[in-house]
């Protein structure tokens, strides 16, 4: 049984791309830091397309190996064929944006882990499990990548799985030119003429620009170097023509390209051109395996080359499923599609780091009410959150779905401790019951704070808003807000917003919803929101419905506590658990606030708090276990 889609076979590095554009790579100040490499792109893209697929690597056994599985894992790749080299470094790639055809990049590939990819890491089990198999060029070019690539095509079609080629020609990774070369795209060379042509005959499908093509063919005439490789393969041949699209082969080469199938382009604004082969690629993958005609096909492949050359990075740049069926359905309506703000937001929302099906978060994110306990000073506070944090832990147990909301003030230890810990972290950003909404000063007036944040940490701020507002007062929370939203945009972070209207006016079934409306309406698209427990299923109907018409990609709701007894909030989740957009809830006092006292009065010691929020905790977790599974009457 054929459970995988594709499997790739080559390149994986680490891209570090310069987060300046327009520069010269010398002049670079930061880099972003993303997946690379032609095979791995290729894996992450055609996982967002819907494929099952995988890849078959070599990373180091260090950080940034561990970046690339991690990444892989989180897009839905298959990392079975990814192996850990004790010996050797993942490969890195430093590169930038000069402008829309110049794209300075060096690439850091001595002795890497990719390039020691041999026959022993290809299982047959494996590629049998796979419906397609594709390499690139580059794993051709030395003897033992050469050995392992032809080893995984001829168990493919043993096992009667298609098999394609991407040639990728990049000169200096076959030694034809020098480290600052990076961007160099063709150097003829007839000795990788020779080396592509004896396994062209291996593939089922072979892709390539118009100078891929002329090193294959061996020559620089087009339809002449199409022609050669006609000769000795009868390969699909798909050439790659920028924004004059493709133009595909089946049979016999006809006298210009033109003459080949082709898909509609789209006349988009070039922003990047690097990555836009592999984004093509995925596309084309979806359409040859889906057996569409080539000319859909073809258009799967332009629209995602025009989403890479769209934006920043490769793999970041590529669109998942939804998100290219609406840009095929609703077409280009702004050239720039980085700054299509529709489209934006799709892309953002259908291509999460994660997504998460429940959340049970304590949180311990209090500073004015912590700091008014008799006896807190900053560091007895401090102390008390990393027992806090252990508490989280102990009940978690590993397990997925358990997070906690803790502020980096008074909390900066604790935060610091749970990186890494698979746990849902929200750190909050407002100054405590301000109102107009200020932010803590570390944040800054031009929210520049944000770009030091880890990217699993999701951005909590606490609105305190109503539909009544005076217009001054709306004015100013928004424009806060507005800002905030644009700058967990600019740095890969999620946000989390949090309304509290019954602290600020009187509520009804439908003051939340209008309140949500709005923020909508001002184009704030929260990934979270968190909601107070509300009184009736009429008031969390109207609210779940206003979220989901205007957002369907949301992340969820989680119920906050307010404070409330046990018994309130059991009561609360039976009624919030009946909407499957409510994910849980991030509650805290009602966890923490008996035990912080008594523990700053030094009545109890360590393992005795820990102990007693650890069992609060789980008994919070059973009650919203219990409401979600219908037990219990909803008053």
């Amino acid at each position: 049984m054929k459970t995988l889609d594709v499997i790739t076979i080559g390149r994986s590095s680490v891209d570090l791309y310069g987060a300046q554009v327009g520069g010269r790579l010398e002049d670079m100040a930061s880099f972003q830091k993303y997946i690379g490499g032609s095979p791995t792109n290729m894996a992450a893209g055609t996982a967002r397309l819907g494929l099952k697929s995988a890849l078959i690597t070599r990373v180091g056994d260090e950080h940034m190996g561990r970046f690339i599985r991690e990444e892989l894992a989180r897009e839905g790749v298959d990392v079975r064929g990814v192996k850990t080299d004790p010996e050797r470094l993942t490969a890195l790639v430093l590169l930038g944006i000069r402008d829309e055809k110049q794209f300075p990049l060096i690439f850091y590939r001595e002795n890497c882990a990719d390039m020691a990819l041999c026959e022993d890491d290809i299982d047959e089990g494996f590629i049998a499990a796979a419906r397609s198999v594709v390499a690139t060029g580059t794993h051709l070019s030395h003897k033992n990548t050469e050995a392992a690539v032809l080893r995984a095509l001829r168990l493919a079609r043993k096992h009667g799985a298609r098999t394609a080629l991407d040639i990728d020609y990049r000169p200096n990774l076959w030694g034809l030119a020098g480290h600052g070369a990076g961007e160099e795209r063709f150097i003829e060379s007839a000795a990788v003429t020779a080396k592509l042509q004896a396994s062209l005959q291996l593939f089922d499908l072979i892709v390539g620009t118009e100078e891929e093509f002329h090193i294959a063919g061996g020559t620089t005439d087009t339809m002449a170097a199409l022609r050669a490789v006609r000769a000795v393969s009868k390969a699909t041949l798909v050439c790659k023509r920028g924004p004059m699209g493709a133009a595909a082969f089946t049979g016999a080469i006809p006298a210009t390209l033109d003459d080949g199938e082709a898909g509609p382009g789209f006349p988009i604004e070039v922003f990047n051109v690097l990555g836009a082969g592999d984004g093509f690629m995925s596309g084309l993958i979806r359409g040859w395996l889906d057996d569409e005609p080539w000319p859909v096909a073809l258009k799967y492949a332009n629209a995602c080359g025009a989403f890479a050359v769209s934006r920043h990075g490769c793999t970041p740049a590529y669109p998942s499923w939804e998100e290219l069926q609406f840009f095929l359905k609703r077409g280009v309506r702004n050239p720039a599609l980085r700054k299509d703000a529709e489209l934006e937001q799709i892309h953002w929302a259908t291509n999460r780091r994660k997504r998460w099906n429940e959340v049970k978060a304590f949180a311990f994110d209090h500073r004015i009410q912590l700091e008014d306990i008799p006896g807190a000073t900053p560091a007895k506070i401090a102390a008390f959150k990393e027992l806090c944090l252990d508490a989280t832990l102990a009940v978690a147990d590993g397990r997925e779905g358990f997070g906690l909301l803790c502020d980096s003030r008074l909390g900066r230890t604790a935060l610091y401790r749970a990186a890494g810990k698979g746990l849902w972290i929200g750190r909050p950003v407002e100054w405590p019951t301000s109102r107009p909404l200020t932010l803590e000063p570390e944040i800054g007036a031009d929210f520049g704070g944000l770009s030091e944040w880890p990217l699993e940490h999701i951005v909590k701020v606490l609105c305190f808003c109503h539909p009544d507002d005076a217009p001054e007062m709306q004015a100013a929370q928004e424009d806060v807000v507005q800002r905030l939203s644009q700058a967990c945009r600019r740095n890969r972070l999620e946000l989390l917003l949090e309304v509290i209207p019954s602290k600020v006016g009187p509520v009804a079934d439908d003051t939340t919803a209008k309140l949500i409306n709005r923020f909508y309406d001002i184009g704030i698209y929260p990934d979270w929101w968190k909601l107070e427990p509300m009184q009736s299923d009429a008031a969390w109907t109207r609210t779940c419905h206003t979220i989901a018409k205007h957002d369907p990609h949301v992340q969820g709701i989680v119920v906050l506590g307010l404070g409330q007894s046990e018994a309130e909030l059991a009561a609360a989740f039976r009624l919030a658990a009946l909407h499957p957009l409510v994910k849980g809830f991030a509650v805290g006092r009602t966890i923490h606030g008996d035990v912080g006292r008594d523990w700053m009065a030094g009545i109890v010691d360590d393992t005795t708090a820990v102990a007693t929020m650890a069992d609060n905790f789980r008994r919070m977790c059973q009650y919203w276990d219990d409401a979600r599974a219908g037990k219990g009457d909803v008053a």
